[in-house]
């Protein structure tokens, strides 16, 4: 834990929530300190996730430890090595309750985080050379995301140095639009990639770590100029129609730059409720799971009605397209799908410290 976390002033901007601070009371804990107003009153867990569920989420994340590799890593396959697939994997077996060596699932934890730290490059970047890719600043973004989480979890020095010089990257590749592309250079800027490099720094910052507030002030500014009129995102500032998975993307990325509140995110909402998931229907559409991965993040950000509209029905679509070994299937690949699928299913859990309200 960064000590100069323990002397962070809370400045709320006028408009915004500053970033939340966590506190590590114990290794094995963790507790978020907001300046947010309270939820309404939400239905349980117990309630949202049915037995059906969570008997659905156990096979997902049997079928991913059966998967893992003895490095960490996943395959065969397309995206053999892909240290997104590693991250998310991690983030699933995180969200049931497991941490770094402890749970039924801490030795799969560990292995993700052994794989992860061993490919940290010394400029701070984290990717697997030669593993195939949708964009590498995806996976930089995912596992550097994934550290957050089992930082003051795992007991082990090296995290924190190359946590880091990962956030460090992301601060210093930020193009001049305000948004970061696949490649860690400041050059051009979509929206999809610019959610992974926020969701990250708002993960850092809550573990202690420094995040230059002009970095979000930018990043704010750049997610705000890529809302069309009808609420959803576009792809790139240049112009361009809305899609669900980069706008679930966007009203993301404003809740993680500490908006919580105003039209963007009213119209954002609006926006996804019309894409609510309807039956079982298979896709080969290779954002379905990015897509409903934020989506439901968006939802359980903003609580009340949108949250317990949304999260049945990904929910029941989830169950009925699980396949009978307990997998999600992607066009990525089913190990990328069924890591999704866990994360969505568990969101009410609670337990990891990005996701907590």
């Amino acid at each position: 834990m960064d000590d100069r976390s323990k002397n962070l002033p809370c400045v709320v901007r006028p408009g915004r929530r500053s970033f939340l601070i966590r506190c590590a009371c114990a290794p094995w804990a963790a507790r978020a300190v907001s300046w947010a107003k309270a939820d309404d009153p939400e239905r349980s867990a117990s309630q949202m996730v049915t037995p059906a569920t969570s008997a659905a989420v156990q096979r997902g994340l049997d079928f991913l430890a059966e998967r893992q590799q003895p490095d960490g890593s996943f395959g065969p396959g397309g995206y053999r090595g892909n240290i997104a697939v590693c991250s998310l994997a991690g983030m699933a077996w995180l969200s049931s309750g497991s941490t770094p060596g402890r749970g039924p699932y801490g030795v799969q934890i560990d292995r993700c985080v052994d794989y992860v730290l061993r490919h940290a490059q010394e400029s701070g970047f984290l990717t697997v050379p030669g593993a195939s890719s949708h964009g590498p600043m995806y996976g930089h973004g995912f596992a550097t995301l994934f550290l957050t989480q089992v930082y003051g979890m795992a007991r082990r020095g090296e995290v924190r140095p190359k946590l880091t010089k990962a956030v460090k990257l992301i601060v210093e590749t930020q193009n001049a639009e305000g948004g970061w592309r696949y490649q860690p250079r400041r050059r051009d800027a979509d929206i999809s990639v610019t959610i992974c490099q926020v969701m990250a720094l708002r993960a850092a910052r809550n573990a202690g770590l420094h995040v230059p507030p002009k970095t979000i002030d930018r990043c704010i500014d750049y997610v705000q100029r890529s809302q069309n009129v009808d609420g959803g995102f576009m792809y790139m500032v240049q112009g361009g129609q809305s899609a669900f998975p980069r706008s679930a993307a966007g009203v993301v990325a404003l809740y993680s730059a500490g908006i919580y509140e105003g039209r963007e995110l009213e119209r954002g909402l609006k926006y996804l409720l019309e894409h609510l998931p309807r039956g079982a229907a298979t896709t080969r559409d290779n954002h379905y799971f990015y897509g409903h991965y934020y989506a439901v993040q968006a939802m359980w950000h903003a609580g009340g009605e949108h949250w317990q509209t949304w999260y049945p029905a990904i929910r029941d679509t989830l169950l009925a397209r699980q396949r009978p070994n307990g997998s999600w299937m992607d066009s990525i690949c089913q190990e990328y799908g069924t890591a999704m699928a866990c994360i969505i299913l568990q969101i009410p859990n609670n337990c990891l410290p990005i996701f907590q309200r």
